[in-house]
């Protein structure tokens, strides 16, 4: 990029030397042209070492004022160019010296060349612009690195609660199913055999969705890579509800209102928020049977996971699972809620999310 500007600006020099000089001038010399292109070269620098190309376009271009009798330029190219890169890529001290060098060097030039307010004038104006250009680059650049850095830091966070679901989700059914599977060896060897299958297929399941999670934060397309599978949503519910029941807790499930089809981000947190409530159910609440219900609104969908436990704890915080529910409801525009059930036995796990219409989802 750099050579490339250099050679703009060398053909933008050349245009003097090129277009037919009056009768009264001397004609443009080679060693003069020769000392343009000495002029342009430490361009090629300019965002390695800017101060030193600005003094060397200084001491350059003075050289070819005092030495040379060839044509004059339009603009001031070079500096310019080193001036905008200076404003836009140096930190605060050397724009400083690069203005202490400008403050001397353009009244300099302009007594040489023709003594003038107008020029004084003129050449303050561009230099200014240029450096008020560059300022603004910088601005926004790093509006855009401290965008780029929020986007990662929400990225993190999305991928930080996928896995918390996945593996607390998994963890905990295996933990409960493992608990269980000495009993039932003694009284019950049937009901042994079906926990430590819903062991291993546990496992399985979580082992796939993890696979396919960090497939996606992979980088390019080797063979072989994790495919780009979409996030479980509505249609996953049935088996995520049966893995539940394989842990020996009683599930009903049930829809109401005018079902319709949601939007795939609404319809992955709608599983995530259930997997993390019936997650909460099996390892704290220590209940016989949970209900989760989805009611169907005109713009909302509801959720609702109620069980029958011992309900909230004194001094719980809800841990980190209720708490990416919120997230999650709240990235959505919705609202989250927990507490004690009806009559204060049990905990419900209340979350309504906003839905467009299914004509929007459609589209």
């Amino acid at each position: 990029m750099d050579i490339g500007i250099a050679l703009l600006v060398q053909a933008a020099m050349t245009m003097p030397f090129v277009v037919e000089r009056p009768p009264d001038l001397e004609p443009a010399t080679w060693p003069a042209y020769g000392l343009t292109t000495l002029t342009v070269v430490p361009l090629i620098w300019r965002r390695r070492a800017p101060l030193a190309v600005l003094t060397a376009i200084i001491a350059t271009s003075a050289l070819y004022k005092l030495a040379v009798e060839g044509p004059g330029q339009p603009l001031p190219y070079t500096g310019l160019v080193i001036i905008y890169t200076i404003a836009a890529a140096s930190p605060p001290w050397e724009r400083l010296v690069a203005g202490g060098l400008l403050t001397v060097a353009v009244p300099v030039s302009v007594w040489l060349n023709t003594r003038t307010a107008r020029e004084l004038t003129f050449s303050l104006f561009v230099f200014a612009a240029a450096y008020v250009f560059g300022r603004l680059t910088d601005a926004r650049q790093r509006e855009h690195r401290i965008e780029a850095e929020r986007a990662a830091a929400r990225e993190r966070a999305r991928i930080a609660r996928e896995m918390h679901d996945i593996l607390s989700h998994a963890v905990s059914l295996m933990i409960v199913q493992a608990e269980a599977g000495p009993v039932a060896v003694r009284t019950a060897p049937e009901r042994a055999e079906a926990a430590f299958d819903a062991i291993s297929a546990t496992g399985r399941d979580a082992m796939a969705q993890l696979r396919r999670m960090l497939g996606v934060l992979r980088e390019g397309d080797e063979p072989g890579r994790a495919p780009r599978e979409p996030q479980p949503g509505l249609a996953g519910l049935p088996e995520l509800l049966d893995r539940i029941r394989a842990s020996g807790l009683e599930v009903a499930y049930g829809s109401a209102g005018a079902v319709r089809p949601l939007p795939e981000a609404t319809g992955a947190s709608v599983f995530r928020i259930v997997q993390e409530a019936l997650t909460n159910v099996v390892r704290h609440a220590a209940a016989r049977s949970v209900s989760v219900q989805l009611t169907y609104g005109e713009g909302t969908v509801d959720i609702r996971v109620l069980d029958d436990g011992r309900g909230p704890r004194s001094g719980s915080g809800g841990g980190h699972g209720l708490i990416g529910v919120r997230e999650r409801a709240a990235a959505h525009g919705g609202t989250a809620a927990t507490g004690p059930g009806p009559d204060g036995r049990g905990f419900e796990v209340r979350v309504q999310l906003p839905v467009p219409a299914a004509a929007e989802v459609a589209r």
